[in-house]
């Protein structure tokens, strides 16, 4: 139940917060939760990651630009490349590391 783990810590938190979905030798699966208007600060990852909304809409902010992704909506990050996400909904994101 970790997807509603992690709406069920939404409620009281006052930043996004991240739960291990499911990991393996092969990567692993993140969730993301974060209510409307909370940030994940500036930061970067060293392994392909593709960015998967699963509900809500978010802003992803890179130095290429601002994307603006809605339910279903997935990106891949680029390895090195900082970037940070506002919550424009109350938002569930997966983050898929392989």
């Amino acid at each position: 139940m970790i997807i509603q783990d992690v709406v069920t810590a939404l409620e009281n938190a006052a930043g996004p917060i991240v739960k291990v979905l499911v990991k393996g030798a092969a990567g692993k699966v993140l969730a993301l939760g974060l209510k409307k208007g909370m940030v994940l600060k500036e930061h970067q990852t060293g392994v392909n990651t593709r960015l998967v909304v699963i509900d809500g809409q978010i802003n992803y902010f890179s130095a290429q630009g601002t994307v603006t992704m809605n339910k279903f909506d997935e990106l891949d990050i680029p390895v090195n490349e900082p970037h940070s996400v506002v919550a424009l909904k109350d938002s569930i994101c997966f983050l898929i590391q392989v």
